[in-house]
């Protein structure tokens, strides 16, 4: 019974909880940002992937000792699981993107999960200082960066989305953003059904738009329009 427990509990058992409860902390700190801002991948699956990949650091670092301990000439190399985790999260943060056209949505999303992953590694390893400073320096990235830069664009891109009936006349609805001086870029029509369609349009104001609410009414009272809103 004894033997079972060691085996059970084999290794540090402190370090192995405090790194992947700090795994834990720190990837969700970044994924309760992404959640916060309704991204595809938010506090669930930034903590997944975070203490997954420190899982996984672990187990590179100690799980290979006693075999190393029972024959003196193996070898091992403790980042080549490591390496895999890195070129492997690709394929999740691949999963956030989002292409609709010449709209690109879901790019730092994708690279906040690639990030973590590494921070998972780096708590593995016990690198707790640059896993600490390295997930300030990505929150202050995300929170305070996208307002700085917003504030410095001369213009402001909306993806407005209607769906309407074959009937809707697009010439109106461009009209209507003209009247409020707005700048159309691209206009997409997805075909849902045979009763509905999906119309995307990508506008650009000179300043932050702040009549959207008048525009949606006068865009919803058009024939043949059954919703409208805005991507987000």
């Amino acid at each position: 019974m004894i033997s079972f427990l060691d085996e059970f509990v084999e290794g540090d058992l402190a370090t192995l909880m405090i790194r992947l409860l700090s795994a834990l902390v720190l990837s969700g700190l970044i994924g309760f940002e992404r959640e916060l801002k309704n991204q595809s991948a938010g506090f669930r699956t930034h903590i997944l992937v975070g203490v997954g990949a420190c899982l996984m650091m672990l187990l590179s670092i100690y799980g290979f000792d006693r075999f190393i301990g029972a024959d003196g000439n193996i070898r091992f190399d403790p980042a080549r699981i490591p390496s895999y985790v890195i070129s492997g999260i690709g394929f999740l943060g691949a999963g956030t993107i989002i292409v609709h056209g010449s709209t690109i949505r879901g790019l730092t999303t994708a690279a906040s999960i690639w990030t973590v992953a590494g921070l998972g590694l780096v708590v593995g390893a016990g690198m707790y200082f640059a896993a600490v400073f390295t997930t300030l320096i990505i929150l202050l990235s995300l929170i305070f960066l996208n307002k700085f830069e917003k504030r410095f664009q001369r213009h402001y891109s909306y993806l407005i989305e209607i769906a309407a009936l074959p009937g809707l006349q697009i010439n109106h609805v461009v009209s209507i953003f003209e009247s409020y001086s707005l700048t159309i870029k691209h206009v997409e029509i997805e075909r849902i059904s045979d009763d509905v369609r999906h119309i995307v349009v990508k506008i650009e104001s000179e300043k932050q738009y702040m009549e959207q609410l008048a525009l949606f009414e006068e865009i919803s009272k058009l024939a043949y329009v059954k919703s409208i809103s805005e991507r987000r």
